[in-house]
């Protein structure tokens, strides 16, 4: 178009007839600046009426958005409410023909957005699993290798590396596991695996093929080469599909127990020959133990070539190197000369480069790998050294326990309680080994309790007797506000009982489902209160491991409380606990792979709540289990982050989710402090929490002592009462 066609477009019209008379006059600079002036606001008129346009239907959306979230709401409400029984006490199911099909199907479109589809469904209660403790000292599980075949070796290994789950294992123990692997042969048409089976074997399909079916509907055909019901290795889980030979078949087999065996035993002897060799460095050698287990945690093993420079002299450095295998050479120049001079050789045990972590990073001479096969160093820098280094008293404070008084108080006050003088009102809840009732005493109307009750047979079931006597004994013990207490623990033929304080403003988790996520304040205030119950725990080395919305209980006043220490545990100081336990999408990478876990496995849980206080979905989510613990295998930086998530709580989540347990907020020097400290609580009044005169986001309205309007309806216990268990390994409960 060309300038005078523009301006007759968007002249006024008199001014576009006076033009014409005068067709050969230029058109004036004032008429041009009026024109656009003109356009200008034209175009302004048109964005604001877009702009007016889209705000309407923004918040028509977020009407109906609103609407289908309460809508949500009351069916997952109603769901939780109606389910069978039985199926809120079913626990570590999955789908192995699911598994399967992810697996074949892993770069199908759509697959890989399973979190997004997992948003999507009923938000129900998870329930923890656990596999049964597991002690090196019992000797019950001896390693025994098994003669095999180059061929077979080569086979199972390479299914193992390509399992998305086991690839993640050190090739020490991967070695381990295919020497430890025992063969199986399954003639065309056998069962090899049966739905409904409680599973603990792992099998390595070498030859033939295999069908999977469920409800005897066919899923899909296996060849040789694959890993098959890997979850097994970490816990009892029901088989959910069936597994046939189509053809004659040969498999490599391992028993949980002897995996997990495995996974200690290299974690055990690994840190043991790493805090001996840390023992040996001058630097080093006063540190307590704890702290040299922690750095032995950070310690990277890194190969280097025979002729391979490991420092140079003359170069900038700030690591520290411990030679693990192998033997290097030390160089140096002097003077003008330019031949470098051998001065000696260093073997396994020696060291190098610590003077980089006094602050001295210019390097006085030249280290070579020299021996034929190359040589690994255990390497740490200086950054990572200085995280971890303090004084012992700022890396842990000890409490005084000067609530001793008042747990003896509360022990004279229910000491001639008798399960005789509680009247049951209702339930409160329903859980793996039974049901949480509100009871009274009969002579005593004006407060009300929760009595927990386990069914004896069931706990022994699936071996967790250790947990529980863990459990009364942590709880027994504990006086503080952030935790619910203890008041009185009985016993008959079927069950144990614990009577504790209630907390009638409800669970966290049914206030989370009915908003659907919390707003950062709000978000604050309830990990404020988990930071100080982790505080209390953390400093009587006590792991929590089940940290989750529906183990905090709201009080009467609207603080929250820990319940639930079914998987706590005292902790050796620095050292780690092996078994399975949590609630697969609050699960800490090391917990999964078996290499050992202790209170940094809590901080990582710490990061998941916040994420999911914040969104109303835990940033790790699959499909089944064992898919989100390869989504939580990625880490924390393969998550994409929503927008309402601040910058602030972002980088407070990313610290507390590093896969590294060291490297977490909270187990770092200073402690627990540093989350305190960390600018998301910027401004946060702490005392104000522990003096309990904040005023907390969300006020429950509770009217009586037995009023739990704030509590889901639950259905009539129907099944038949458990078998006796006279067994006598309570006697202490």
């Amino acid at each position: 178009m060309s300038c005078y066609a523009f301006l007759n477009k968007i002249l006024p019209k008199k001014t576009r007839e006076t033009q014409n008379t005068t067709s050969a006059m230029p058109i004036s600079e004032g008429d041009a600046v009026q024109a656009l002036k003109l356009l200008l606001e034209e175009k302004k008129k048109e964005l604001k009426t877009k702009d007016e346009a889209i705000a309407t239907l923004e918040k028509k959306l977020d009407e109906k958005d609103n609407l289908i979230r309460h809508l949500q709401n009351e069916i997952d409400k109603f769901r939780q409410v109606v389910r069978p029984l039985t199926q809120r006490i079913i626990t570590n199911q999955i789908s192995l023909g699911d598994e399967l099909w992810m697996r074949d199907h892993a770069h199908a479109p759509g697959v890989e957005n399973t979190r997004v589809q997992v948003q999507n469904e009923p938000r129900m209660k998870r329930q923890a699993i656990s596999a049964e403790p597991l002690s090196l000292k019992s000797g019950e599980w001896q390693i025994r290798k098994v003669p095999k075949s180059n061929a077979s070796k080569d086979l199972i290994r390479e299914a193992i590396l390509d399992n998305d789950f086991m690839k993640n294992l050190e090739m020490t123990q991967i070695k381990e596991i295919v020497d430890c692997m025992y063969p199986e042969a399954y003639k065309a048409g056998s069962i090899i695996i049966t739905e409904g089976d409680v599973g603990s074997i792992v099998y390595v399909l070498e030859e033939g093929t295999v069908e999977v079916s469920r409800d005897n509907k066919y899923l899909s055909t296996i060849r040789g080469g694959k890993v098959l019901g890997e979850l097994a290795i970490l816990y009892n889980c029901q088989r959910t599909a069936t597994i046939k030979a189509a053809s004659d078949c040969k498999l490599w087999a391992i028993e949980r127990q002897c995996f997990q065996t495995i996974m200690m035993r290299t974690g055990l002897i690994r840190q043991a020959e790493y805090t001996d060799f840390l023992k040996s460095v001058p630097i080093f050698k006063n540190l307590p133990e704890d702290t040299l287990i922690k750095i032995s945690d950070v310690l990277e093993e890194t190969f280097y070539a025979q002729g391979d420079y490991i420092v140079r002299q003359g170069a900038r450095g700030d690591t520290f190197f411990i030679i693990s295998k192998g033997k290097v050479k030390v160089t140096m120049k002097t003077g003008n000369d330019a031949e470098e001079k051998y001065i000696r050789t260093l073997e396994k045990g020696d060291f190098f480069g610590e003077k980089a972590l006094q602050g001295d990073d210019l390097r006085t001479a030249n280290i070579i790998a020299c021996s034929e096969g190359g040589c690994s160093c255990l390497v740490i820098d200086k950054e990572t050294f200085n995280q971890l280094i303090s004084d012992l008293d700022e890396i842990k404070t000890k409490y005084k326990d000067e609530e001793g008084l008042e747990r003896l108080r509360i022990n004279e006050e229910f000491a001639n309680i008798q399960l005789s003088d509680l009247r049951v009102l209702t339930t409160l809840g329903v859980g793996g080994f039974g049901r949480v009732e509100l009871v009274q005493i009969i002579s005593d109307p004006g407060r009300s309790f929760a009595l927990k009750q386990m069914k004896k047979a069931q706990i022994v079931e699936t071996r967790q007797q250790q947990h529980i006597m863990s459990e009364k004994e942590i709880m027994g013990e504990a006086n503080c506000q952030f935790i619910v207490k203890l008041f009185k623990t009985f016993k008959d033929r079927k069950y144990l009982y614990m009577l504790m304080e209630s907390c009638l403003g409800g669970e966290l988790w049914t206030v989370l489902r009915d908003k659907g996520h919390f707003d950062d304040a709000t978000t604050r205030f309830y990990t404020a209160c988990v930071v100080e119950a982790f505080d209390y725990l953390h400093s009587r080395n006590i792991i929590y491991r089940d940290l989750k919305p529906e183990n905090l209980l709201l009080d009467n006043q609207g603080y929250i409380k820990l319940v639930d220490f079914g998987f706590a545990k005292r902790l050796q100081t620095g050292r780690k606990t092996w078994t399975f336990c949590g609630t697969p999408e609050y699960v800490a990478p090391e917990v999964i792979l078996n290499k050992g876990h202790d209170i940094s496995a809590d901080y990582w849980s710490l990061g998941v709540l916040m994420f999911e206080l914040l969104t109303g979905t835990p940033p790790f989510t699959g499909s089944d289990p064992m898919k989100t613990y390869n989504i939580i295998l990625k880490g924390i930086d393969a998550i994409e982050f929503p927008r309402n998530i601040t910058r602030n709580a972002m980088a407070l989540i990313k610290k507390l989710c590093r896969d590294n347990p060291a490297e977490r907020l909270g187990y770092q020097k200073g402690g627990i402090s540093e989350i305190q400290k960390h600018k998301w609580f910027d401004g946060f009044n702490w005392e104000g929490l522990t003096e309990r005169t904040l005023t907390p986001p969300i006020l429950p309205n509770v009217n009586s002592v037995v009023d739990t309007s704030n509590f889901d309806e639950y259905p009539q216990d129907v099944d038949a009462p458990p078998p006796d268990d006279v067994s006598g390994w309570d006697a202490d409960f």
